[in-house]
């Protein structure tokens, strides 16, 4: 079965009355948990952007203090799913800004995680490629916001 175009979907939906989407939106709920977890950033978080970025935060550090110091192998391991995790929440928020601010909060905790990255090179090239994103997506951004994250990129640049 070949999945529809958005503009399909979209016009289909056009037809539909509220509970009938409400159903639609429920059932498709409940086949994956990424469309669980998007349905829950709209509905509860995406009002209040700056919790969900300190929630996000949070869940960063605690997942990069729940990492095992087996060997690099294991760290690199770990470090990418994070990644994944924080990229998928940045899917969520759509925003520039949330994007930012993550990817330089990653890089930081990154930076200051223990045992020291900068012996890995694998290590260093994600740590280099995240502030080398975040930098591109600035551009975006307002000038004040440019200036201080910006700053930010610096100041974590420097820590490396």
């Amino acid at each position: 079965m070949k999945a529809a175009s958005v503009k399909q979907l979209k016009d289909e939906l056009k037809h539909k009355s509220p509970k009938e989407l409400t159903e639609l939106v429920l059932r498709l709920s409940k086949f994956k948990k990424e469309n669980k977890e998007l349905l829950t950033y709209l509905l509860f978080e995406a009002d209040n952007e700056f919790e969900y970025v300190a929630i996000v935060k949070e869940e960063v550090v605690e997942q990069f203090a729940e990492i095992n110091n087996y060997s690099f192998y294991t760290i690199k391991k770990a470090v990418r799913k994070i990644l994944r995790n924080l990229k998928k929440h940045i899917r969520y928020s759509g925003k520039k800004e949330t994007e930012v601010e993550l990817l330089v909060h990653f890089c930081e905790c990154l930076i200051n995680y223990s045992p020291r990255i900068k012996s890995s090179h694998t290590m260093m090239n994600i740590f280099d490629k995240q502030l080398e994103i975040a930098g591109k997506k600035i551009k975006y951004l307002h000038e004040d916001l440019q200036h201080d994250y910006t700053r930010e990129i610096e100041r974590v640049m420097e820590l490396a």
